[in-house]
């Protein structure tokens, strides 16, 4: 079975978000489907977007569970963002939360610290 996800976050900027997702996921938009959003494939079939959607900016909230977590952050860092947040579950899974410039969260997972 194949699955897509297209998973949406309304912002009320799309210069200002589109440049902080493009710091945050490290690349341009894979595609703009038009004047108001731009689309970032993260994996095959698997995409996020944002969309400017003013009435409900802020309120997107996304993990991704990425196997590089701590390189990922290293990239970031060097891209001037930190998480807002971070996380360590009992298990050892962590967590870092980011939240753009509207206030949605976006999250990065990855297995316990080696």
């Amino acid at each position: 079975m194949t699955i897509d996800l297209f998973a949406g976050i309304p912002v009320r900027d799309y210069s200002a978000a589109t440049a902080w997702y493009e710091r945050l996921l490290g690349a341009p938009p894979s595609f703009l489907p038009n004047e108001v959003e731009a689309v970032w494939e993260l994996a095959e079939h698997c995409y996020v977007f944002v969309e400017v959607r003013p009435e409900h900016a802020g309120h997107a909230s996304h993990t991704v569970f990425v196997g590089d977590f701590d390189d990922r952050l290293a990239q970031m860092s060097e891209r001037g963002l930190r998480p807002a947040e971070r996380e360590v579950y009992d298990n050892g899974v962590r967590k870092a939360i980011f939240r753009d410039p509207d206030g949605n969260e976006f999250a990065f997972g990855g297995g316990p610290a080696a």
